[in-house]
């Protein structure tokens, strides 16, 4: 690619080509941003510092502003926000490692070569096309019914003698692992479910990470004589590291658009407090910026980009 300058031609450099690609890579959604986005923000901030209301008779809508008013009651007034917001950040973190080590550990794999693997790539892919509210309630139902089921089955092995979860969870406890490590590790089977109808595109986008890798690289291993558990830590996490920050940025976007919290803002919503509910929704925002800027910030200094 070249360019005129002072009457003579010069070449962009390698760095300002690409540069240059990934600009117009990311053109497109930072048109959508600005034209779309922006503007609903800056709307969104202006109400929650308002008071707003519709006039019965005209339905006009009414402002008033408030100031800080809408912030001081949804922190210290409101029934639920501060738990359900921190019930929403706390999920989040849970959900955001295992979904992440689970949809690579599933792309290792299912980028092996095997019979049917387009098969079984589909399933994986299968709890994103039914993320549907319809199918979700099914599925939703479907999942208490097994573990009602498996309770009673737990309560029968116990009458009888068997072991019950508590026998594994004090197990845990007496191999002297710290609480937090043990109450995680709980935490994250109750989400067995969550975790993998959550990792279908992380998986994907796994794959395609992992196809990308140069085959020499690979194979220079192999004649060092790393093992394979060298291999993966030396060759295969470093060369995915970039796409792992992707499918973390994807990943917390994900929860927070399901978490309580946002339910909480359109309830609240739909109840015309506006001025409240825009104040749950630019906290949450806020929170979830701030979350996206620290882990990536701690990955990116681990991430090694191949030319």
């Amino acid at each position: 690619m070249t360019a005129i300058r002072n009457g003579r031609r010069f070449r962009l450099s390698f760095e300002q080509r690409n540069s240059l690609r990934g600009l117009g890579f990311i053109l497109p959604w930072l048109i959508g941003f600005l034209v779309f986005y922006l503007g609903c923000l800056i709307q969104l901030v202006r109400f929650s510092l308002m008071n707003i209301s519709i006039d019965a008779a005209t339905g006009a809508r009414l402002e008033t502003f408030v100031g800080l008013d809408n912030f001081i009651e949804a922190f210290t007034a409101h029934a639920s926000f501060n738990q359900v917001l921190t019930s929403s950040v706390m999920d989040m973190l849970i959900d955001l490692p295992m979904i992440i080590f689970f949809s690579l550990f599933v792309a290792l794999i299912l980028n092996r070569k095997f019979r049917g693997r387009a098969l079984v790539r589909a399933i994986f892919f299968l709890p994103v096309i039914l993320s549907a509210d319809a199918v979700g309630s099914a599925i939703t139902r479907a999942t208490e019914l097994m573990n009602t089921g498996v309770s009673s089955t737990a309560a029968e092995m116990a009458a009888s003698g068997g072991v019950s979860v508590s026998y594994y969870i004090q197990l845990f406890g007496d191999l002297a692992l710290p609480p937090t490590v043990l109450q995680y590790i709980v935490d994250a089977v109750n989400r067995i479910a969550s975790i993998i109808q959550g990792s279908g595109v992380q998986i994907i986008l796994f794959i395609a990470a992992l196809q990308s890798i140069p085959g020499s690289l690979y194979e220079v291993a192999r004649i060092e004589g790393a093992t394979g558990y060298e291999t993966l830590w030396k060759v295969t996490v470093p060369m995915v590291m970039p796409h792992i920050i992707t499918n973390t940025i994807y990943t917390v976007v994900d929860r927070f658009t399901a978490s309580q919290v946002v339910k909480l803002a359109g309830d609240t919503y739909r109840n015309y407090n506006y001025g409240l509910s825009s104040v749950f929704s630019l906290v949450s925002t806020l929170i979830t910026c701030l979350i996206l800027a620290l882990i990536v910030y701690l990955l990116n200094k681990r991430a090694f980009y191949y030319n």
